[in-house]
C-alpha cells in the first residue's frame, strides 16, 4: 500500500511541477517582482508611520491569522476505485492517512510559521513582547495540528474510514490545485459541472438571432451555465476591481487589472473546444470560420464590458487611460493572434 500511494503522490507532484513553468513565466515573474517590491515598500512605510488607531491593523491581522490557521488539508491520494478494490486494506489505508496528516501539519505548519514571522514586526508594534509572540506561535501551531486532525476525523472515525467522504475530499483538494494551474495553461484532469441559471436567461435576449451567430449563443450558454467560466470571470473581475480601488499607484494598479484580464482572456479561450464532445455540432450547416469569428466577438464583448466597469471604479484618468489602451491592444491585436496560434 505504501508503494502504491507513494507512486500516486509522486505522479501528482510531477504533474504539478510541470505546470509551474507556465505559472512562473517571464511576464508573471516580472509582475510578481514589481508587486513584491511594492508590498515591501508599503510594509516598511506602515512600520515607520504606524497608525495611532490600532483597530484596522488588528482586524487585518486577525483575518490573516484565521486564514492561515484553516488553510491546508491532508493529501490522501485516494481514488474512486479504491473503495471497491482496497476496502480489505482499510486499516493500512487509515495508517497511511495518519502519516499524510503528519506531512500536512509539517508543510502547512511551516508555511504558517513563515508568514507569522514576516508579520512579527506588526505584532511587536502592537505591544506584544518577544516571549508572548513565541508563545503565540506555539499555541497556533498546536491549533493547526488540532484543525488538520479534525479535518481527517470527518472521514476517519473510531477506526473506520468513510470512503465516500475521503475520496470526495481528496478530489476537491486536487481540483483546487489544478484550477489554479488552469489560470495559466490548459490542464488535464479538471472536471466541470453544469447548472442552468434561469435568472440569467434574460442575457440571451441581447444576442443576435442571425444564423451566422449560432456559435455565439452556444458560447454564451456555456459561459453562463458552467461553473468554470462564470466563476472565474467573477473572481478575476473582483480582483481587478480591488486592485484599482485600493492601490494608489496608477501603473501598478492598472497593470494588475490588465494582468487579471489577460488571465481571464486566456482561460475563456477554452470555450472554443467546450462542445467538442458533441459530435452533432460538426454537421451544423455553418461555415467553420463562423465558430472562430463568434468566439472572438463574444470574448471582445465580455472583456470590453469588464473594462468599462473597471474604468468606472478606477477614479483616476491615468488608470483609465492606461487600462483602455492596454485592453484595446489585448482585444484587437493579442486576441486575434492567440486564437490563430492556439486554434489553427
Amino acid at each position: 500500500m505504501k508503494t502504491i500511494f507513494s507512486k500516486r503522490r509522486f505522479a501528482f507532484l510531477t504533474q504539478s511541477s510541470k505546470y509551474l513553468r507556465y505559472v512562473f513565466n517571464d511576464h508573471f515573474v516580472l509582475v510578481l517582482i514589481f508587486l513584491l517590491g511594492f508590498l515591501m515598500v508599503q510594509y516598511s512605510q506602515l512600520l515607520k508611520h504606524f497608525p495611532a488607531n490600532h483597530l484596522p491593523v488588528i482586524i487585518i491581522l486577525s483575518v490573516a491569522v484565521a486564514a492561515l490557521l484553516f488553510w491546508g488539508n491532508s493529501a490522501t491520494y485516494l481514488e474512486p476505485a479504491d473503495q471497491h478494490f482496497l476496502i480489505v486494506k482499510e486499516k493500512e489505508i487509515i495508517s497511511l492517512i495518519k502519516q499524510a496528516q503528519k506531512r500536512a501539519f509539517f508543510f502547512w505548519g511551516t508555511l504558517q510559521l513563515i508568514f507569522l514571522l514576516i508579520l512579527a514586526p506588526l505584532f511587536l508594534r502592537l505591544g506584544m513582547s518577544l516571549l508572548s509572540f513565541a508563545l503565540f506561535l506555539l499555541v497556533f501551531l498546536a491549533l493547526k495540528w488540532l484543525i488538520i486532525a479534525k479535518k481527517v476525523q470527518i472521514f476517519v472515525h473510531k477506526g473506520k474510514l468513510d470512503w465516500a467522504k475521503a475520496i470526495s475530499q481528496e478530489r476537491k483538494r486536487q481540483q483546487i490545485i489544478l484550477k489554479f494551474f488552469s489560470l495559466f495553461t490548459n490542464v488535464k484532469g479538471l472536471s466541470a459541472s453544469v447548472k442552468r441559471r434561469s435568472y440569467l436567461d434574460f442575457v440571451t435576449v441581447f444576442l443576435s438571432r442571425k444564423h451566422s451567430y449560432t456559435w455565439g449563443h452556444l458560447y454564451l450558454r456555456a459561459f453562463l451555465r458552467s461553473e468554470d467560466y462564470l466563476g472565474l470571470t467573477l473572481r478575476l473581475g473582483i480582483l481587478s476591481l480591488l486592485s484599482l480601488v485600493f492601490i494608489a499607484n496608477p501603473l501598478i494598479s492598472a497593470g494588475l487589472a490588465v494582468l487579471f484580464n489577460y488571465l481571464l482572456l486566456f482561460q475563456l479561450l477554452a470555450l472554443y473546444k467546450h462542445y467538442d464532445y458533441q459530435y452533432l455540432t460538426r454537421i451544423f450547416p455553418i461555415d467553420s470560420k463562423a465558430k472562430k469569428a463568434n468566439l472572438k466577438q463574444f470574448l471582445r464583448t465580455v472583456l470590453y464590458l469588464l473594462t468599462a466597469v473597471e474604468m468606472c471604479v478606477s477614479f483616476s484618468w491615468q488608470k483609465a487611460l492606461f487600462l483602455a489602451a492596454a485592453m484595446i491592444i489585448l482585444n484587437e491585436l493579442y486576441l486575434s493572434y492567440k486564437i490563430k496560434k492556439m486554434i489553427d
